[in-house]
């Protein structure tokens, strides 16, 4: 593809074939289309030779690389690196390489960073090209994600984001914190309807009231059944929300700890409630913020465009009630 600067594209190289076929002078094509005569020989050399073929773009990639690193060098950085899981700098001192040359090498040949490896066993445990699979249940209502999010408190009169931090920086060393918000979520995997509160705490009890609360929501909405519950490993998580889940007729399913990316679309919507919602504008006060958090849901939900629905909102895939 031609760069955004380039006087010629496929379009204009076939305009100076047909002005030249027309019989214009070479001299004349070049002043008329503002290039060099170097230029229009060229494309009509290459048009005579190749047709219409030879007027596209070639790869500026050389026909070889004598410098770059031998197959069998390669080879042993990849070896080394799934065996002793270390880095470029320990790779590249036991081989004699760069260690920059090393870093290429692991690109080039598809290895995954060493934060993404357990350190004892060497497989892969974190989110990454090499594992991450986009899942999607087929049913409203098959699974849920449920988390929680906490944002620091407004104070009155506003925070830094109303009046900047030079205004605020004593803050932190008030007697009396300003505290933090609970937002609870709750997502379904299918159409992405969202149901979120703020609240005090994220105790066990606060978890299951929400939990309730959320299927009461998505009921009204046309998922009257809610048939699995995915949660992160928290403590109220684990030990709290039995009773709820049973007398839903569900059944709770855990991430595996430390991956976070499985309870992922919960976890999206926690990033967008925090770029959409609470850090979107300036909030004078803590309960300008909360009043602010429904209306966002209910614009979630029935008009904000998901990229993942083609483009469509939540409530498109689910049935009119």
């Amino acid at each position: 593809m031609s760069h955004g600067n380039a006087r010629l594209t496929v379009h204009g190289r076939k305009l100076i074939v047909e002005r030249h076929r027309a019989g214009w002078r070479q001299a004349h094509i070049a002043a008329a289309m503002g290039i060099s005569r170097k230029c229009v020989r060229t494309w009509i050399t290459r048009y005579e030779a190749e047709g219409e073929a030879g007027l596209v773009d070639r790869s500026s990639r050389p026909r070889s690389s004598p410098r770059r690193t031998a197959a069998e060098v390669e080879e042993r950085i990849v070896e080394l690196r799934r065996r002793e899981r270390r880095g470029p700098a320990w790779i590249g001192a036991e081989l004699g390489v760069p260690a920059r040359t090393v870093s290429r090498v692991l690109v080039r040949r598809g290895q995954p960073r060493l934060a993404a490896l357990d350190p004892m066993t060497g497989e892969v445990i974190r989110s990454s090209k090499v594992t991450a699979v986009r899942y999607e249940r087929s049913r409203p209502g098959e699974l849920v994600h449920m988390d929680v999010k906490k944002l620091g408190r407004i104070p009155a009169g506003g925070g830094w984001r109303a009046h900047g931090r030079a205004a605020t920086v004593d803050h932190r060393h008030k007697p009396v914190p300003t505290g933090f918000d609970y937002v609870h979520s709750l997502v379904d995997d299918h159409s992405r309807l969202a149901y979120s509160e703020i609240l005090a705490d994220e105790k066990g009890a606060t978890c299951a009231a929400f939990l309730a609360r959320a299927a009461a929501y998505f009921a009204d909405h046309g998922i009257d059944r809610i048939e699995r519950v995915m949660t992160d490993n928290a403590w109220a998580y684990r030990y709290s929300l039995r009773e709820v889940i049973t007398a839903l007729g569900a059944r709770q399913k855990f991430i595996k700890p430390h991956c976070p990316w499985q309870n992922g679309k919960v976890e999206r919507l926690n990033r967008t409630l925090a770029t959409e919602w609470a850090y979107r504008q300036a909030f004078t006060s803590n309960d300008q913020r909360s009043a602010a958090l429904a209306p966002w849901i209910e614009h979630y939900n029935t008009r904000r465009r998901h990229s993942a629905l083609g483009g469509c909102p939540p409530i498109s895939r689910l049935a009119p009630t």
